[in-house]
């Protein structure tokens, strides 16, 4: 699949949609049927069991008090012909409740033949309960509750603790006052981090385009994050929005900050990012993931694992980590997430809304997205302040997380898994040797399709709503 990738998808395409992709995580994938089990920790010679994903409990709609035939309009919408959807599902009460999937329709397929000669149906065409799906930075909370762990185990001092203490690199100068906290809701105070193609090497991003900065070209992805200087304040930065002035402080959607977390968590607990977490989130709720690493031999464990973005589970297993959370950070009578965190993340202020993107539609904190209240198409304001949190990823990734209604809701759009455990989920992408590179596995924006997706998560989470508003 990897050779008829890389003679379908042009340089330039492939270029141009890189960008793109590094807003919210960037790279490629393994197979359906790919081996997830958890790498061993090399540091201490312990291999973790091998996780299980654990059977939902299952239940009809009515019986929890929703209605079964608006929730299935709500996802007819969601999973209408250039939605690109591959799957969404409803818990409440902690039972699966409604869920569907599917591979590549035929407006999509369309669309795809007009950009490349892939065979959409080969690559795209069936999708189930058990197709991996890919998290891109919907990574970066999963990153955050391992933080907040490593801080309950003692590892880390604190939220408030600075970053130098585990970032010696920055210890001297002024990033010594950067704090975990400014790194977790994205306000260090860094530049964004761009690959130059010309030169071959990372560096601070010379313009606006590439939200979130573009690493994925990069075999070391950590070393430019962490060598990073402060942005010099009072003056309009290229990979800033136009017209704003930059000053410390400023929230600034960033890949490199999420990544330097993952460096601290390696650096303070003595294991890599996967083997942590296997040990002390996925084992805990039954849950079977991966996450993918550069192809920096030099570092970490054979690789940088990308705390920004990539990892691979099932949709069923993405909604495990939003029962969790739902669970005030409870799994089977343990505490996995410490409570007063899960407090934090549910109660993202308003003011600080992020009017940089999305029209101001998100608040934004610990590396999760508080849904703020908007008009919807019948002119209801939905949904109520500090009830719905989520995770958000490109091509539209998403764990949604209802309080009030006991509800967690997933999608994920269409992927095609390339990497694999084989090859150790090691990332590369080079600019000039499409042979060498793990290319681009979701639709429609990883592989450049004009249009996007006529997704809408917020009509999908309000269909929810409304099937529990109907059946009262």
């Amino acid at each position: 699949m990897l050779k008829t990738l890389t003679k379908s998808i042009s340089l330039i395409l492939l270029l141009t949609q890189l960008t793109q992709l590094a807003a919210c995580g960037g790279g490629s994938n393994s197979s359906a049927t790919a081996d997830l089990s958890p790498a061993p920790d090399t540091d201490t010679g312990d291999t973790p069991e091998a996780v299980q994903s654990l059977a939902w409990q299952e239940a009809t709609p009515e019986s929890v008090g929703m209605n079964s035939a608006l929730l299935a309009q709500t996802f007819d919408q969601a999973f209408v012909d250039g939605s690109y959807t591959q799957a969404a599902l409803v818990i409440k009460d902690d039972k699966l409740i409604y869920e569907r999937y599917r591979g590549i329709l035929p407006t999509e397929a369309t669309n795809l033949a007009a950009t490349t000669d892939l065979d959409s149906q080969a690559v795209y065409g069936t999708r189930d309960k058990d197709s991996l799906a890919t998290s891109w930075s919907t990574a970066k909370s999963f990153t955050s509750v391992l933080i907040a762990i490593a801080i309950e185990q003692g590892l880390i001092e604190s939220l408030t603790e600075p970053a130098s203490t585990y970032i010696e690199e920055w210890q001297g100068d002024d990033r010594a006052a950067i704090t975990i906290r400014n790194l977790l809701d994205m306000r260090s105070g860094l530049p964004l981090v761009c690959y130059d193609t010309a030169a071959q090497s990372l560096g601070v991003c010379d313009n606006a385009g590439s939200a979130g900065g573009d690493l994925v070209f990069a075999n070391n992805q950590m070393s430019a994050c962490i060598n990073r200087p402060l942005a010099e304040t009072n003056v309009n930065q290229p990979w800033h929005n136009t017209g704003i002035i930059w000053q410390d402080g400023y929230w600034l959607y960033s890949n490199c900050d999420t990544m330097v977390l993952g460096e601290i968590l390696y650096r303070a607990t003595g294991q890599d990012l996967q083997t942590y977490a296997d040990l002390h989130l996925f084992s805990k709720i039954g849950m079977r993931a991966q996450w993918w690493r550069d192809n920096d031999g030099t570092s970490q464990v054979d690789g940088n694992y990308l705390a920004y973005c990539c990892l691979d589970a099932t949709p069923r297993d993405f909604a495990r980590f939003g029962q969790l959370l739902l669970n005030n950070g409870v799994w089977d009578g343990e505490q996995v997430i410490p409570s007063a965190y899960v407090d934090s993340i549910k109660n993202i202020t308003l003011d600080s809304v992020v009017t940089e993107i999305s029209g101001g539609i998100f608040s934004y904190g610990l590396k999760f997205w508080s849904i703020i209240p908007q008009n919807q198409d019948d002119g209801v304001i939905y949904p109520p302040p500090n009830t719905l949190i989520s995770t958000t990823g490109f091509d539209g990734q998403y764990i949604t997380v209802d309080f009030d209604n006991n509800l967690v809701m997933v999608r994920n759009g269409l992927y095609s898994p390339i990497l694999n455990a084989s090859d150790g989920r090691k990332m590369t992408i080079s600019t000039g040797d499409f042979a060498a590179s793990s290319l681009i596995g979701s639709l429609p924006n990883g592989v450049a399709l004009a249009g996007g997706s006529s997704y809408v998560h917020q009509k999908f989470l309000y269909g929810v709503n409304q099937s529990i508003i109907s059946s009262d």
